[in-house]
């Protein structure tokens, strides 16, 4: 039975991959500081014989070679996003070093190594939809929102570098918007979860800007499947690989989708927020960020097959849920 060692496997997308990559017959060896993530989202894999959970930060080398024994592959989605309201210098460090460490795991057990980048990297460029040698075209570091996509974008050349340098396969997948369930309920999981809040407390809600710019949201359990079935291709070896949904939607459109998927009456209440009240400090967004996926089609024969008001249903009805349990928990104890 081959092992493979995934970082970051409490968190949202992480715990999704673990589960996948369990019932596929692998044995996981989880990793994980819970710094963001939940040991909630990792119910159905303790159920498992084949699963074993170390709470280590992906920053302490030693402590994770010492989790990572013997292991086939390196699944590295252990990452910090954009700071938007924290200082940058956490994403970068956590992001280098964390993924310095996950890579010399794999070189020293010739595992296969996978890392989950970011649409992110392609930036402000204005050719969208987005291919994997599109250019990047970052803001300026005066902008601490592009901390992450500099970092991912470093992340990137290193895994090339030492790939080249130890002989070990490696694969970049860069992730376009995932929601579903188990996301964050903040910010941290994206709009849609603090869109879906707002609309149930029967709020008015939060978009930063003019709401027109777009994005492509992929279900969750879409994503999983292309990374997972990205880390058992052999043609991706060596290669970047989009992994998202190609549906082009405004962040209004979303928040009306919501909306109505949640079943509300009307026209849904909107306030927009200047991107300059976000946080104190300049902000840069990005105005159209879409896939090309036909690489992802061609290699790896990955097609994302949830449509976003499919998977929106099931995400409104996964959190309405959670917050109700939130609730209880609450009350309990008082």
């Amino acid at each position: 039975m081959k092992r493979v060692l995934i970082t970051g496997a409490a968190g949202f997308l992480g715990s999704h991959v673990t589960d996948l990559m369990l019932k596929k017959g692998y044995h996981v060896v989880a990793v994980d500081d819970l710094s963001h993530g939940n040991l909630r989202n990792l119910e159905d894999a303790f159920r498992s014989q084949e699963f074993e959970f170390h709470d280590v930060d992906v920053c302490d080398a030693a402590s994770l070679r010492l989790a990572a024994q013997k292991v086939d592959m390196v699944l590295h989605l252990a990452a910090y996003k954009i700071p938007r309201y924290e200082n940058p210098k956490k994403t970068l460090l956590v992001n280098f070093y964390g993924t310095q460490n996950a890579l010399q795991v794999a070189a020293e057990q010739g595992a296969r190594f996978v890392i989950t980048s970011t649409s992110d990297v392609y930036g402000k460029n204005p050719s969208v939809p987005f291919a994997e040698d599109d250019d990047s075209v970052l803001g300026p570091p005066t902008v601490a929102r592009w901390a992450y996509a500099a970092s991912k974008m470093f992340d990137e050349h290193l895994v090339l570098a030492i790939a080249e340098e130890s002989g070990i396969s490696a694969t970049i997948l860069r992730i376009f918007g995932s929601y579903g369930p188990r996301q964050n309920l903040t910010w941290w999981g994206g709009p849609q979860s603090v869109f879906i809040n707002t609309i149930v407390d029967g709020g008015e809600i939060p978009i930063h800007g003019d709401g027109l710019q777009t994005r492509s949201f992929t279900f969750v359990e879409d994503t999983a499947r292309g990374i997972v079935a990205a880390a058992e291709s052999t043609a991706a070896d060596g290669q970047i690989v989009n992994i998202g949904n190609s549906h082009e939607i405004t962040i209004l459109d979303l928040a009306q989708r919501i909306h109505r998927l949640c079943g509300e009456p009307g026209e849904p209440r909107i306030r927009l927020i200047p991107y300059d009240a976000i946080a104190d400090r300049k902000y840069e967004d990005v105005r159209r960020r879409v896939p090309d996926t036909r690489k992802a089609e061609r290699l790896i024969g990955f097609r994302a097959q949830i449509s976003i008001d499919e998977g929106l249903v099931k995400t409104i009805e996964w959190q309405k849920r959670r917050m109700s349990e939130q609730v209880s928990e609450e009350l309990t104890l008082v």
